[in-house]
């Protein structure tokens, strides 16, 4: 008897130790990736949210179609082609900003070059 329950403690206490790990590595991750939340979207276009962070480039992609950018907290942000070239731009708070469809063959990578998240 005195078996059984410290074997149901055991499995309670490694149980809840799995938990607060898979917690621990989920929040570091959620820290350290910059995330992208869908807004709206319709067959014309398609509106989100990224919050960027620090030192921490969006997912690369290409861009076929001109975008518009709210920076919502303004800042600074790098993108950077894959030769190494790359364009700085600076966005104020609450402006909106036009960038061009990326050219041919390109997949820039964009990078919060800031100490905030913007």
């Amino acid at each position: 008897m005195k078996t059984l329950l410290v074997y149901r403690i055991s499995i309670a206490i490694l149980g809840v130790l799995l938990i607060a790990a898979v917690s621990l590595i989920h929040s570091q991750q959620s820290a350290t990736q910059t995330p992208r939340m869908p807004q709206f979207e319709n067959e014309d276009v398609r509106v989100w949210k990224a919050v960027v962070l620090p030192n921490q480039p969006l997912t690369i992609d290409r861009h076929d179609h001109p975008r518009v950018i709210i920076a919502l907290p303004g800042g600074t942000m790098k993108i950077v082609d894959q030769s190494g070239a790359e364009e700085r731009h600076v966005w104020k708070t609450g402006k909106a900003y036009w960038l061009p469809a990326n050219p041919p063959n390109t997949k820039p990578a964009e990078v919060n070059s800031g100490e905030e998240a913007h």
